[in-house]
């Protein structure tokens, strides 16, 4: 397969770069730090330096890209940008989690480990928040120690553990291993130190892994960044680190106080600032620095490079006197807005918690206007349907269905021939074995056309598609091939996740065209906390409930909780709203101030 000369090279379905972003795509000799602010299109530009660095044979075959993300939509939304921009060469490009990364690591290797740190098989992931740690110090008669001291000592102590055993420390470790039980946490503590005692497994990482990618990294974790310096640093790989400080909403879990200093100092990384913003238009922008300014009185201007594409207020605070008054009011402003031509899943309801209070509240009247609400927090099993769509194996599975429900979907059949390159590892210079894997996908797609064409939507009907898919496919293969999967338990999760949605979604669907859009939630409002709005985007949002009980959190010295306003608020591409019921509570009066010094009225409710 020829290659382009690098000077050659040419953006791959965008047409602008900034100048900064083009030199940082171009950086490729040593580690680049990049720091953009909201808009900036950072998956974007990691997706163009894929398919430069692809494209122009400079990461040459054997060797591939690891891009690492913090969470499953923004790593399945990566490796989609880059099987569009490079489809020849993407199956060289892994995007990952970093969970999904280090669990990867651990299945495969666990057995390296000594005792007493070597993992059972069927260990149980499990999550430990405040209230798990400060049960455990209690049931243990450590009462002088802080759970937040403890969840910082598990992140940030080496393994192997060198305090007397009666330490909260030795003894939490000790009590998970009685138990098969793992959390995130630990698993980064026992993968760094896998790849620092066994340098088999560290060149390994280091000759696969010329470049490496490292999204949303003002997240990052004391012990995940002492894993990345063990695993790449002194080495010849080069890491491009992505992030906006403003943007760090984690702290809660331990991200570092200063990840990107850190980084420039052990990579040696040269830093560059994107200034851009290309999601929102300038005077959504202007409202946008206004907060930036209270985290970060130093941030720069950005460059608003979106245009405004409707009339009316922009942003402003609705007012309401009750919870009914409030809900109705959505409904049908909502519901007029979709007459109007907006799509339903082009809205987005944002809370700060609880989401499923606020479902139960607004689900009725939303649903009687034909327009339902989809909490994507709400688990299908044992997942979250924010969780289940961005998968894996819904990445593989589902495009078979719509190609088997649409005459032609030029998408679905890209998405599901790249996929297989993938699980069968053909080379993109493989003109034989890819020509072969064409037939067979042609037939196969025949196939299942014919039989989703004569039956209609059941769980049955369901079940018999799916499974012929699963053969085809091979799911073994996807098993091997996916880190996240390596225990038969992580997987049937995912699978059953997949099917229970799935199914829910063909209970009111009339065709398979129906059903698969109910599935993805297209027609659908999309409900969910402020942090599970991080990395999207939506024509128009709605915070629900800007007062002071709901956001009692929201105050100038909890910078965190200011961060992750920051953050939602920077998800509207043209608009941003608020609303504000005064039988639940006050407003927020010095986030209202600041709102109305960039004009943001606070007006009765439509």
């Amino acid at each position: 397969m020829a290659f382009v000369k690098p000077g050659d090279w040419a953006l791959q379905g965008i047409e602008e770069l900034e100048d900064a972003a083009w030199h940082a795509l171009r950086t490729i000799d040593r580690s680049a730090c990049v720091t953009a602010g909201a808009g900036a299109g950072k998956t974007e530009f990691l997706a163009q330096k894929a398919a430069y660095l692809l494209q122009t044979g400079i990461c040459r075959n054997p060797q591939r890209i690891l891009a690492i993300s913090f969470k499953r939509d923004a790593a399945s939304n990566l490796e989609k940008r880059v099987r569009a921009r490079c489809p020849q060469h993407a199956h060289r490009f892994v995007s990952l989690t970093f969970d999904a990364f280090t669990k990867g690591l651990l299945d495969r290797f666990r057995r390296a480990l000594p005792a007493p740190y070597t993992p059972p098989m069927d260990y149980q992931l499990v999550f430990h928040y405040t209230r798990e740690l400060r049960e455990f110090l209690n049931n243990h008669g450590f009462h002088g120690v802080n759970p937040g001291d403890l969840a910082t000592q598990i992140d940030r102590t080496l393994l192997p553990l060198r305090q007397p055993r009666e330490s909260a420390l030795q003894t939490y470790w000790r009590e998970r291993y009685g138990t098969g039980e793992l959390t995130f946490p630990m698993i980064n503590r026992l993968v760094e130190r896998l790849i620092r005692e066994h340098s088999s497994i560290r060149k390994a990482l280091r000759s696969t892994y010329s470049f490496v990618f490292l999204d949303e990294f003002q997240d990052t974790t004391y012990a995940q960044f002492e894993l990345l310096v063990t695993a790449f640093g002194n080495s010849a790989s080069a890491l491009t680190a992505v992030g906006d400080r403003k943007q760090c909403i984690m702290g809660w879990a331990g991200a570092m106080d200063d990840s990107f200093g850190e980084f420039e100092h052990q990579f040696g990384a040269h830093t560059v600032e994107l200034l851009s913003n290309w999601r929102s238009h300038a005077e959504l922008v202007r409202v946008q620095h206004a907060i930036a300014e209270v985290i970060d009185p130093s941030t720069a201007v950005p460059d608003a490079r979106s245009t405004r594409k409707v009339d009316g207020d922009i942003s402003a605070i609705w007012t309401y006197p009750t919870n009914d008054e409030e809900t109705v009011g959505l409904a049908d402003w909502v519901a007029g807005e979709v007459q109007s031509g907006i799509p339903a899943q082009e809205f987005a309801i944002l809370v700060r918690n609880h989401a499923h209070f606020v479902e139960e509240q607004l689900a009725e009247e939303f649903q009687a206007r034909g327009i339902p609400i989809r909490n994507v927090a709400r688990m299908v099993g044992q997942i979250a349907i924010q969780d289940v769509l961005e998968e894996p194996l819904t990445g593989t599975l589902l495009p078979f269905f719509k190609l088997g429900s649409h005459a032609s979907d030029a998408a679905s059949w890209q998405s599901v021939y790249q996929s297989l390159l993938s699980l069968h590892q053909v080379d993109g210079e493989d003109e034989r074995n890819q020509s072969k894997l064409h037939g067979s996908l042609q037939s196969f797609v025949r196939e299942i056309r014919r039989t989703m064409r004569g039956c209609v939507p059941t769980a049955e009907s369901l079940e018999a598609i799916e499974s012929r898919i699963v053969s085809f496919v091979s799911l073994d293969l996807l098993k091997t091939l996916t880190p996240a999967y390596g225990r038969q338990q992580d997987f049937n999760r995912v699978r059953d996740g997949f099917r229970a949605l799935m199914l829910e979604s063909i209970m009111s669907a009339e065709s398979w065209s129906e059903a698969l859009k109910n599935f993805e939630g297209d027609g659908q409002i999309a409900l969910m906390t402020v942090h599970k709005s991080k990395g999207l985007e939506f024509h128009t949002i709605i915070f629900h409930g800007l007062d002071s009980q709901t956001w009692w959190s929201l105050t100038q010295n909890r910078p965190e909780e200011l961060r992750a306003f920051f953050v939602a608020f920077t998800r509207a591409k043209q608009r941003a709203f608020f609303t504000l019921c005064t039988e639940r509570g006050q407003s927020v009066g010095w986030i209202e101030q600041l709102l109305a010094n960039v004009e943001v009225r606070r007006i009765p409710g439509p």
